[in-house]
């Protein structure tokens, strides 16, 4: 088996938080809190993110942060806005809540700004997939921006894979990055009722380093190769380490070009 190194790859990260220095290291251990687990960061800003993804040759992250409640939404893209006009390598995902009272308003803001997409946490906004505040936003943004939505959950019903079946029919135009290989700890149905298509892709974050090789290849090829894209869930994740999972599964260069950075390319326009 041929061996890589990050380095000889174009690496665009998929899947990055970033947070406000006032509320940065309360947020990152927020997140730690609601999932149990030791967060390898324990300050998610900007500059930490850069410093982490400097040690792989990362050209470009998509940076995002989720909208807990209806008013944090206006604040959030305009600190996701400041933040990516700095730093040109890092690619701006705009947050949204069902309950927002101007979503259509929002977005065309948003996409005035260059954003180049809308990142929904249903578990963190206790919002199904499937609800109808979720849905008001999709016929917001659907053949305008791709959204990139959180999957699965053991503890919780607002992100199954088969509430993804239902919008993927409801809104067949609507372009999804499916995070987390379409269900975190929930891959068993997801790979049961997902597979990749021309508006459906999934990411790799939170998902290679918490299952046996075996299962991360079968997934994947489950998918398609040239339906997954790197990403490492900053701050949660070392990006190196995530890195470094991924080149051992054992993919071909061709294979490995279009998941670091080929296939995101292609899915939002880059």
């Amino acid at each position: 088996m041929e061996q890589f190194s990050p380095k000889d790859f174009e690496i665009i990260d998929m899947h990055a938080h970033i947070f406000p220095h006032k509320i940065s290291e309360k947020a990152t251990l927020s997140i730690g809190k609601f999932y149990d687990i030791n967060m390898h960061y324990s300050i998610g800003e900007s500059e930490r993110l850069l410093e982490a993804e400097a040690q792989i040759g990362t050209k470009r992250m998509l940076v995002c942060s989720v909208a807990t409640t209806p008013h944090q939404v206006v604040s959030i893209n305009d600190f996701i806005h400041e933040e990516s006009t700095k730093h040109p390598e890092m690619i701006p995902f705009a947050a949204m809540h069902g309950d927002f009272p101007d979503i259509a308003g929002e977005i065309d803001r948003v996409i005035g700004m260059g954003f180049k997409g809308v990142k929904l946490h249903s578990d963190f906004q206790r919002t199904p997939l499937d609800s109808p505040a979720s849905y008001r936003i999709y016929e917001a943004i659907e053949g305008r921006l791709p959204v990139l939505v959180h999957m699965g959950d053991y503890r919780h019903d607002y992100s199954h894979p088969t509430m993804l079946v239902k919008v993927m029919r409801d809104f067949p135009k609507l372009k999804v990055l499916a995070s987390h290989l379409g269900g975190f700890a929930a891959w068993d149905e997801a790979e049961t009722v997902l597979e990749g298509s021309d508006n459906i892709r999934f990411d790799t974050s939170s998902a290679i380093g918490l299952m046996s090789p075996e299962r991360a290849v079968r997934l994947i090829r489950h998918y398609g190769v040239d339906h997954c894209l790197f990403g490492t869930d900053f701050p949660m994740w070392d990006p190196k380490k995530e890195a470094k999972t991924l080149l051992s599964l054992g993919f071909s260069r061709e294979e490995y070009k279009m998941m670091f950075s080929e296939n995101a390319k292609a899915f939002i326009g880059l």
